[in-house]
């Protein structure tokens, strides 16, 4: 599923934890000891996916509340069904137009959300906008040129068998605020204060070549987007080299990949 403000192929909220909520919590983990967590706050997060973030800041501290947006109905299903928690709700909504009152929430925080929204600068500005002044806004996105090794295997592999692969890999690699320094220049932009930035870094582990295949043949993510449209004859020659890149000379079995993401925060002003 897209909408005008998102880029990413979201179709199943199982589907999304096996292609990146697995991920997503590890991930979860550094970029909330970077951004700062307290009790007794409203916290939103923007893009919560499958809820991995929410989860993860309900067992560190005592939330008041906390709201998690996004524009997949799938995602957000699916996050409702794990629930247990009645200090958080995830609802439906739009990253560029959040359905809160100015000033609601003391921290907002977006966890691999902002890079797949074509105008990434109206999402901050909304994320500013239901901030009090002096919230903590953070953000982080995966380093997808220079810190991504699984998902350049994939895509790097479909780009030397395929023209309209290496298309799709040069959108992949230039979206918004993946470059170094993007996202900080983007929230000083936003005229938050106090900004800082830093690289956060998890290993992305397989068990198995199909292990790491098995998000491709799903429905969410460019890669599966891109794998759907090929024919029968053009995914098994794609399946074989890949699995050759995985392998690496080496017979079946487990691989650790390094993943980076760039990650800021900001203090909103009054």
């Amino acid at each position: 599923m897209n909408n005008a403000s998102s880029t990413f192929n979201a179709a199943d909220g199982d589907g999304y934890e096996m292609h990146m909520g697995r991920w997503s919590r590890l991930l979860a983990a550094p970029f909330l000891d970077f951004v700062g967590t307290a009790g007794g706050e409203r916290v939103l997060d923007v893009g919560c996916g499958t809820g991995c973030l929410g989860f993860a800041l309900a067992q560190r501290c005592d939330v008041k509340e906390l709201q998690g947006i996004d524009f997949s109905p799938a995602y957000i299903q699916h996050a409702n069904r794990r629930n247990r928690d009645q200090r958080i709700i995830f609802e439906v909504g739009d990253a560029c137009a959040l359905d809160f009152p100015d000033g609601r929430f003391d921290r907002v925080l977006s966890l691999l959300m902002l890079h797949f929204v074509p105008k990434a600068d109206r999402a901050i500005a909304e994320m500013r906008r239901v901030a009090r002044p002096g919230a903590v806004i953070g953000a982080a996105v995966w380093d997808a040129r220079g810190g991504f090794v699984a998902n350049r295997l994939f895509f790097d592999t479909a780009a030397a068998l395929d023209s309209n692969a290496n298309e799709r890999r040069a959108r992949n690699y230039t979206r918004p605020m993946t470059r170094p320094g993007e996202l900080a220049r983007a929230w000083r932009a936003a005229g938050f204060a106090e900004v800082a930035e830093t690289t956060l870094s998890i290993r992305m582990e397989f068990s198995s070549f199909e292990d790491y295949w098995g998000p491709y043949v799903a429905k969410d993510g460019p890669g599966a987007e891109y794998v759907a449209a090929q024919t029968d004859a053009q995914r098994s020659r794609l399946y074989d080299a890949v699995r050759l890149a995985y392998l690496d000379g080496e017979g079946d079995g487990h691989r650790s990949y390094a993943a980076l993401a760039w990650a800021v925060k900001g203090i909103a002003p009054s």
